[in-house]
C-alpha cells in the first residue's frame, strides 16, 4: 500500500508572503466571501476523505477534485497550503443519520472474508491510486481514524464534563439541545427535526436527534477499544473533530466535503468541536454538488457506479473526466454521459496540442516570464483573466474558457501559448505538458489496426469526412492519431 505522508512541522515552513485574496462561497453564511487565513499567507484545509470499505467512484472523486482545485488555486496565487485528508477506517455506520446498522468496515470484512484491517488497507490503496490517476496532489497528511482513538476519547470526555453529552449503558450521546447553534450550517431547526421523527430509533437516547460520540461494543464486535465507559468504538462524526483539530489547531481556514455531508456529519462536527473549545473552529465551509449518471445520483445501491479505472475500458483518458469536472462549477450538479465525455476528450485534446507545440519538435523551451515588466503584454492580459476567474469562487468554467482562448489566440506566438497553458495547468491539473506515447501495432486495442488501415485509405482517396469519422472512433477506443508527412502516428492517451 502507498505510504501516507507524515504531518508537516508548521514551524519549519518558510515565512508566508501576502498573496491576492481568493473569494469562496461559504456554506455557513451562504454567501461568497474572501478567505482570510488565520495565519496570513498560509491556508489550512481539512477534507473529509474516503471511507475505505469499498472502491471510490467518480462521484466521490468529483468532491475530492474540488478540494484539489482549491488547493492548487491557492498555491498558484502564492499561498502556503497545509491540506489534511482523513481516512475513515472505523465508525462509519450503515445508517449514518442514526449511527445504526453495523460498521461498514466490519460488514465488508464479513462479506469478503477478510479482517477489517485488510479491508481498510486494500481500499485505501485503491483510493490513492484513483486519486493519482486523476492527478490529485497528495495530502500534507492523511490521518487514519484508528490511529486517533485517544484524541477522540479526550474530546468525548470533555463534552461529558461540560454537560454537552451523556452516557447511556456504555454509549455516549451528544445532547444537541445543549448546543443552541445546532443547525446553523444546514438550516435544520431542532423543532423540525423532532417533528420529523415518527418513531424512536434508539430507546436509550433522550431525544432521537442526539448522536453518538462513542458506541458500546457488542459481543461480536471486532473493532473495539477500551474507554472509561467500557469497550467500544467511535461514532463517525467525532473522528473528523479529533483529526482536524489535532493537525490544524482549534481554528483553521477551510473545511471541504460533499453536499451530502452538510447534515448530519458537518453539523454534528461543528457541535462537537465548538462544544469542546467554546468558539468557532472552521472559518469557511465548502460543499460540492453531486455527479449524476443520466440524471440519477451515483450510488452503489442504484447499481450505477463508475470507477476511474473503468474509464479506460470505455475509451476515455482519466484526464478527460477531470476536464469534464472543470466544465461545471463545483456547486452545480454535473451529469456524466458518453456525449459529455466525448466533448471533454475533444477539449482536452485541443489544449494538449496547443501546449505541446512547439516543444515536440524544438525541445524544452526556456522558462518565460508571465508577469512583471519582462512578460509579453498579451500573455499578462490572459494570465490576469485566468487569475480573476479562479479567484472568484473557483469559477473553473471561466478559467477553462481563458485556456481555450489562449490555445487559439492570434496575438500570441506558439511559445507564449505553450507557456501560458502550462502555467494554467498548475491549477487545471490536466497534464497538458505530457507528450503522446507512440504505440506499436501490437499494443493497439482490438479493432484499432483495422480502423487505422481504413483511415489511411480514406485519406489517400481524399475522403476526409470518412477519415475524421474513423479518427473519432479511434478516439473512443483511447487511441489518438497524429498525421505527419510520413503518415498517421497512433498514440495511447494518458
Amino acid at each position: 500500500m502507498p505510504d501516507l505522508l507524515d504531518p508537516p512541522d508548521l514551524a519549519d515552513l518558510p515565512d508566508p508572503r501576502d498573496p491576492p485574496a481568493l473569494r469562496l462561497y461559504n456554506s455557513l453564511g451562504r454567501h461568497v466571501e474572501p478567505i482570510e487565513p488565520v495565519t496570513p499567507g498560509r491556508v489550512t484545509i481539512y477534507t473529509c476523505g474516503s471511507t475505505v470499505y469499498r472502491y471510490a467512484h467518480i462521484g466521490n472523486l468529483r468532491t475530492y477534485l474540488a478540494a484539489d482545485i482549491l488547493r492548487r488555486a491557492l498555491e498558484y496565487l502564492g499561498y502556503q497550503v497545509v491540506h489534511v485528508k482523513n481516512i475513515t477506517d472505523v465508525g462509519h455506520m450503515r445508517d449514518d443519520t442514526f449511527d445504526t446498522g453495523g460498521d461498514r468496515l466490519e460488514l465488508a470484512a464479513e462479506v469478503e472474508g477478510k479482517t477489517p484491517q485488510q479491508i481498510a488497507d486494500f481500499y485505501t490503496a485503491a483510493w490513492l491510486e484513483d486519486e493519482a490517476l486523476l492527478n490529485f496532489l497528495p495530502g500534507s497528511v492523511m490521518p487514519r481514524a484508528t490511529d486517533h482513538i485517544g484524541e477522540m476519547l479526550e474530546l468525548t470526555a470533555t463534552l461529558v464534563e461540560r454537560g454537552l453529552a451523556y452516557e447511556a449503558d456504555g454509549t455516549i450521546y451528544y445532547d444537541v439541545s445543549e448546543f443552541p447553534d445546532y443547525g446553523k450550517l444546514s438550516g435544520q431547526r431542532l423543532s423540525d427535526l423532532r417533528a420529523g421523527h415518527r418513531v424512536e430509533v434508539e430507546t436509550d437516547k433522550r431525544d432521537p436527534e442526539d448522536f453518538a460520540l462513542w458506541k458500546r461494543a457488542g459481543g461480536g464486535r471486532l473493532m473495539r477499544w477500551p474507554s472509561p465507559w467500557g469497550d467500544g468504538f467511535p461514532g463517525w462524526h467525532i473522528e473528523c473533530s479529533a483529526m482536524s483539530m489535532k493537525y490544524l489547531g482549534e481554528r483553521f481556514d477551510v473545511h471541504t466535503g460533499g453536499i451530502d455531508l452538510k447534515f448530519p456529519h458537518h453539523e454534528d462536527e461543528i457541535a462537537q468541536s465548538e462544544g469542546v473549545v467554546g468558539h468557532r473552529v472552521v472559518s469557511h465551509w465548502m460543499h460540492s454538488e453531486f455527479l449524476t449518471l443520466a440524471d440519477a445520483k451515483m450510488a452503489k445501491s442504484a447499481g450505477n457506479i463508475i470507477r476511474v479505472s473503468d474509464l479506460a475500458t470505455k475509451g476515455f483518458d482519466p484526464m478527460a473526466f477531470r476536464y469534464l469536472a472543470l466544465t461545471a462549477h463545483h456547486r452545480s450538479k454535473l451529469d456524466f454521459t458518453t456525449s459529455a465525455m466525448e466533448a471533454a476528450t475533444a477539449g482536452l485534446r485541443r489544449l494538449r496540442r496547443a501546449a505541446a507545440s512547439p516543444a515536440q519538435t524544438d525541445g524544452a523551451a526556456a522558462p518565460m516570464e508571465l508577469s512583471g515588466p519582462a512578460a509579453p503584454p498579451g500573455a499578462v492580459a490572459y494570465r490576469d483573466r485566468f487569475v480573476t476567474a479562479i479567484s472568484d469562487d473557483l469559477a473553473m468554467p471561466q478559467a477553462l474558457a481563458v485556456a481555450h482562448a489562449v490555445a487559439s489566440a492570434d496575438d500570441l506566438d506558439a511559445a507564449e501559448r505553450r507557456a501560458l497553458l502550462l502555467d494554467f495547468d498548475q491549477v487545471l491539473g490536466l497534464r497538458l505538458g505530457e507528450a503522446e506515447i507512440p504505440m506499436a501495432s501490437g499494443e493497439l486495442p482490438v479493432g484499432a489496426q483495422e480502423l487505422l488501415q481504413r483511415r489511411a485509405a480514406a485519406r489517400a482517396d481524399r475522403d476526409f469526412a470518412t477519415a475524421d469519422t474513423l479518427r473519432d472512433q479511434l478516439g473512443e477506443m483511447g487511441v489518438e492519431v497524429r498525421d505527419t508527412p510520413e503518415g498517421q502516428v497512433p498514440s495511447l492517451r494518458r
